[in-house]
């Protein structure tokens, strides 16, 4: 019986390993990001990230360095995703919903700062620094917050109110009787937290004539 010649393997052109490249990181991100924010960073293994990116996990050193900067990549591209939607002079309420609609789209990230919050030791990250204040003491004097309100409170309390869908699953059905999922949940939080966003500005009552 005659044997089929078997034709050499062609090797990938330089584009095709870009493409091929470029794909093998996103999925690894991708997967990363659905087992960091399922079970934090130290309960994320390697070999579930590579079987969920059905890639080999040795390429997870390969391109980011082992499983550390691959956490680190994903940290690099939410800052960069922000500054596309963090512009200055917005309204603080739609800025609040720029944040919010990502992430009743997408929970994820919200998932794994929760979990980084929660499992990982303060006096093993490098300070960051203290939050920057500077706008929300722009928008007070301004009138856009009361006076008598708290920068630093309203911001935390902000970012509360952006990742509470995300987190807080479960006491969102118990209050609502609605999945963070659906689209009614998020059509009535939106509406909701931009009404209780405009209660945040000084009362400024017109001045009466001869005043």
């Amino acid at each position: 019986m005659k044997e089929t010649a078997r034709r050499p393997r062609r090797a990938p052109a330089p584009g095709e390993r870009k493409v091929d490249a470029e794909r093998s990181r996103r999925l690894l991100l991708d997967a990363a990001l659905d087992e960091f924010a399922a079970k934090g960073y130290a309960g994320a293994r390697v070999q579930d990230i590579a079987d969920r990116a059905g890639v080999n996990k040795q390429l997870i050193n390969y391109y980011f360095g082992g499983k550390e900067g691959l956490y680190d990549e994903l940290g690099r591209q939410w800052l960069e995703e922000e500054a596309e939607f963090n512009k200055a002079g917005l309204p603080l309420e739609e800025l609040v919903m720029r944040y919010l609609r990502p992430t009743l789209d997408d929970p994820r990230s919200s998932r794994l700062q929760a979990w980084r919050s929660l499992t990982e030791d303060p006096d093993d990250i490098a300070d960051p620094g203290r939050e920057d204040l500077s706008d929300l003491e722009r928008r007070q004097k301004s009138g856009e917050l009361a006076e008598e309100l708290d920068p630093a409170t309203v911001m935390l309390v902000l970012h509360a109110a952006v990742s509470a869908p995300a987190v807080m699953g479960l006491t969102v059905r118990r209050i609502y009787g609605l999945d963070p999922d659906s689209p009614e949940f998020k059509e009535r939080y939106e509406e909701q937290l931009c009404r209780i966003i405009r209660r945040l500005a000084a009362d400024l009552k017109p001045e009466s004539p001869g005043a």
